[in-house]
This record gives C-alpha cells, structure tokens and sequence, in this order.
C-alpha cells in the first residue's frame, strides 16, 4: 500500500471515527516484528507508548522497515510512515516530507499532542537512519 493509496482511502472516509478505525487497520495488517527486534537499540525514544523501529536495505539499496508498537493506533501510524519511505533510497527519504503527509491526511487535529510528538520521534529516526545509509 501507498501513501497515495492511504489518502485515497481517507477522502471516501466523512467521518473521524471511520479514518480512526481504518488507521488501526493499517497497522493490524502490518507483519508481526519478531522479538530479536525488539531490541532496546530499535526502540524510538519520545514516544508515549513503545515502539520499535528497524531499517536495512534491500539488495537495490531502498530502505526497509520493520516496526511495531503497543498502542494500535501508534502501529497505524507506524503503517503510515512505512507507505510514505517505502520503495526509496537513503538520500530520498531525507528529503520526503513525512510530516506534510501525516498533516495532508488531517492526523495532526485528531491525535493528541503526545501522540503526534511520537509520530515526530519515528520520523526522526528513519531520517537518521536514512542519514547514516547514505553516509556510509
């Protein structure tokens, strides 16, 4: 799934509630992390809940990502971030604006502060990570 596709998905959505449901969804359908990745080095600090973060790349040199979190709406959130980087290099995910998409699908009004303070952490941390690719 794309952010593209998310945003699709949201403007058929009239209601809050409806969009709040289908976040939570997207993070159900994530894969499982496996518990050799819930390491403290993949957790992301700055989040109210726990989250997990993995990246790598694949064979192309585009990131890859594994994440989870014990909120569900947090592991929506996570799915979300997964659409907007995936597919891209290092260098092209230091320059997507993360933030921009998460505000594009009206999260940031219904979330709560701390909550969208977290969805800043995750973003922080696959930019450097993305940083750190790129560097080496």
């Amino acid at each position: 799934m794309t952010l593209a596709d998310i945003q699709s998905d949201f403007a058929l959505l009239d209601d809050w509630e409806d969009r709040y449901r289908y976040v939570i969804e997207l993070g159900r359908a994530l894969p499982p992390l496996p518990d050799a990745v819930r390491t403290d080095a993949n957790k992301v600090r700055g989040c109210a809940s726990q989250v997990w973060l993995a990246t790598g790349l694949d064979g192309s040199g585009k990131m890859t990502f594994e994440g989870a979190s014990d909120a569900l709406i947090v592991q929506g959130l996570i799915a979300i971030l997964f659409a907007t980087y995936r597919g891209k290099t290092p260098p092209e995910v230091t320059n997507v604006d993360a933030r921009a998409a998460f505000e594009s699908l009206g999260l940031k009004e219904h979330l709560t502060p701390q909550r969208s303070n977290g969805f800043s952490a995750m973003v922080e941390r696959i930019r450097n990570d993305a940083r750190a690719f790129a560097a080496a």
